[in-house]
């Protein structure tokens, strides 16, 4: 049974304080469920409905993990979906270990990324391209927010990330940073480029001139019509497919 203290956690969870106070977030609907429950995430709680229960029956008795039986009603009303009839995960966050790059590696660092949605895509685009590690600076959206859980469709399971300096870690790494700015060389006219980090910058400032200073290689998508600027999970998806291309060409 689907306790009021139950609901009342869960729904504390929608804001980062008690996220990070508990060190819990949660996950929703059956995609995404099914994602964190055969990930290397730790899920503390689920609660399903009956159909989702007897579906994944013999996943959910080899986790051991606690079940809790609730309606699509219930799980919409502690949730974020406007309609989830599977199930919704309580799930331990992971410590924020810096981590250190292999050789030939393509890191996704980014800074001052806000949106929750805009992250949330670029998690997904970073597993489509194969990129498994990301740095965060201090002031990008949280990673346990559940719009980035949702918008990175099961992907946030698939990478490594940590939040950290990006000067002090671009220092350690001695690698090649290629800057997203709308002045600089063309995406298209690289040619031969080092495995490195890609950087991406604020949604409406761009890369901050602190770390600016410690960019080797500036990089411009070119633009063929009036638009201003790409959005930044657009922009991040056009240069992974120019630096994969080139990487692997």
């Amino acid at each position: 049974m689907l306790s009021k203290n139950t609901v009342k956690f869960i729904k504390s969870l929608h804001q980062k304080k008690y996220r990070t106070e508990s060190g819990k977030f949660f996950v929703e609907g059956e995609k995404s469920v099914i994602e964190v429950l055969q990930s290397d995430f730790k899920v503390h709680l689920l609660l399903v409905t009956p159909e989702f229960s007897l579906k994944y029956a013999s996943l959910i008795h080899e986790l051991g993990v606690e079940v809790i039986q609730a309606t699509p009603n219930q799980l919409e009303q502690v949730g974020q979906y406007q309609s989830n009839d599977a199930a919704l995960a309580v799930v331990e966050m992971k410590p924020n270990h810096a981590f250190q790059p292999n050789k030939g590696e393509l890191i996704l660092a980014l800074d001052a990324v806000r949106d929750p949605g805009n992250l949330g895509t670029i998690l997904r685009i970073a597993d489509w391209y194969g990129i498994q590690k990301l740095i965060f600076s201090t002031h990008t959206a949280d990673f346990y927010n559940p719009k980035v859980i949702q918008a990175s469709m099961g992907s946030f399971t698939r990478v490594q990330f940590f939040y950290g300096d990006l000067v002090a870690s671009f220092q350690t790494w001695k690698l090649p940073v290629y800057g997203a700015f709308l002045e600089g060389t063309s995406v298209h006219e690289l040619s031969n480029p080092e495995p490195g980090i890609l950087l991406l910058g604020n949604e409406s400032q761009g890369i901050s001139k602190e770390v600016e200073k410690f960019v080797t290689n500036k990089v411009t998508i070119p633009s063929f019509g009036g638009a201003e600027s790409l959005n930044v999970a657009i922009a991040s998806a056009i240069m992974c497919d120019n630096f994969k291309r080139l990487l692997h060409s």
